[in-house]
């Protein structure tokens, strides 16, 4: 027995520092790849933290300042990725009251030249800042369009009717937009589409023009992409890593965070799939 012992407390010691070896091994290996991924990061967004560090380090960050920093970061990426697109933006009462004279540019070298306001919700609900948003926004020559929050639970046509009482369009007004986010509860997807594709029918029947619907990218490759393929979609992505619109959408929602004279709050910015030129060709005539 006392020959078994010894053996067994050999084996443990010459094994012990083979372990310990493969174990610092394993650390200084994942550590070298986090070091490699965050150098990678730094590499590749260095033009965004160059702008960053010479342009905002003498303003005070907001209270999550590690998020806004982030966010700052890829937000001027992107809007260099698209030079020569549209740059706009879109609203609702959750920005608060808007000083639209002071919204024209954005990250001090982007202008904005379009800007989509929320104007009604479900069947029952304007926006509570949607006329003075809609007068500001034609006072201060930027152009504009309007969306409607679409409840999945609610009636389709009372909706409709809803935003068209609410919306009177103008020549040189961007076509309607329906925000569909939320898949409806007790009932069908095919009934959701049917609501939908009432929504939509209805409210080209009034304007005379289409309209664009606006969703996030998911939804749209789930849900929608194959059934409404007749329609222009506005796509919504903040993914940190996704830097550059798709070829098949119209508009690219990139950011919910961004700052901007004369919002006092978080913004969303929008990239148009095109030139100025292009934009004013699908307004209403």
């Amino acid at each position: 027995m006392a020959r078994k012992t010894t053996r067994r407390t050999s084996y443990s010691r010459k094994t012990q520092p083979t372990r310990s070896a493969f174990s610092r091994l394993i650390r200084f290996i994942v550590y070298s790849f986090l070091a490699l991924l965050f150098i990678g990061a730094v590499y590749h967004y260095r033009a965004g933290l160059a702008y960053y560090l010479g342009f905002k380090s003498d303003k005070v960050l907001e209270e999550d300042a590690v998020d806004k920093h982030l966010s700052d970061v890829r937000n001027i990426r992107v809007l260099e990725n698209h030079k020569g697109k549209v740059i706009g933006i879109d609203v609702s009462e959750f920005q608060g009251k808007i000083d639209w004279e002071e919204v024209e540019i954005l990250e001090e070298k982007y202008p904005v030249q379009f800007v989509f306001i929320r104007a009604t919700a479900g069947n029952d609900r304007v926006d509570g800042q949607f006329k003075k948003n809609w007068e500001g926004a034609k006072e201060n020559k930027i152009m504009r369009g309007a969306y409607h929050y679409y409840r999945p639970n609610e009636n389709s046509i009372e909706q409709a009717n809803l935003f068209i009482k609410t919306v009177k369009l103008q020549k040189g007004d961007l076509p309607p937009v329906l925000d569909i986010e939320k898949l409806p509860k007790n009932q069908p997807l095919d009934s959701l589409k049917k609501g939908l594709k009432r929504w939509l029918t209805k409210v080209e029947k009034h304007y005379q023009v289409r309209p664009i619907i606006y969703t996030g990218e998911s939804y749209y490759d789930d849900f929608l992409k194959e059934e409404f393929s007749e329609y222009l979609f506005w796509i919504a992505n903040y993914n940190f890593y996704r830097e550059k619109i798709e070829d098949d959408w119209l508009f690219w929602q990139f950011t919910e965070k961004a700052s901007l004279p004369g919002v006092k709050h978080r913004v969303d910015v929008n990239i148009y799939n095109g030139d100025l030129e292009q934009l004013q060709f699908i307004t209403v005539e």
